[in-house]
């Protein structure tokens, strides 16, 4: 299980004195553990449930090294950046815009032997976009292919 990957890589870290990979995989341990624990009663995340909380960790240092170079913080954004890449080495493979323009025009094509065109197929079409690019496509991105494909 991804989890226990990531449990196994933080006591490789830990061993060789790596602080940006060994306080990064705390990090993300703490969020998986957090999102487990969530709610009325405790759950085991499955391996999906634990990339998802990466996203969404890999997202928030994104946006903070964004954050810091706006406001001149190199040092920090580049702190940011190398937890970045720590979590990436643990997400599905991004798709290129190749593959989303291609995944796109799938699902619009999809949408329009249902009898849906426009904008009113734009639910039905992420609908069947979201599970394929979800973790390995920006999901404004795709949005913004899809409205493109749906001619809004």
């Amino acid at each position: 299980m991804l989890k226990d990957q990531l449990q196994s890589d933080l006591t490789v870290a830990i061993r060789a004195h790596d602080k940006v990979t060994a306080g990064t995989l705390r990090m993300a341990l703490t969020a998986v553990t957090n999102a487990e624990v969530a709610g009325k009663e405790k759950i085991e995340l499955t391996d999906d449930g634990v990339v998802t909380v990466l996203i969404g960790e890999a997202k928030r240092r994104r946006e903070a090294a964004e954050s810091y170079d706006s406001a001149g913080a190199v040092d920090r954004a580049n702190l940011e950046r190398a937890e970045l890449e720590v979590l990436e080495r643990y997400l599905p493979a991004p798709l290129t815009h190749e593959e989303v323009a291609a995944l796109v025009r799938d699902a619009v094509a999809q949408a329009g032997e249902q009898g849906l065109t426009g904008m009113k197929a734009m639910g039905a079409v992420m609908k069947v976009l979201t599970p394929a690019t979800r973790g390995k496509a920006d999901g404004g991105v795709v949005a913004q292919l899809v409205k493109d494909a749906l001619g809004a």
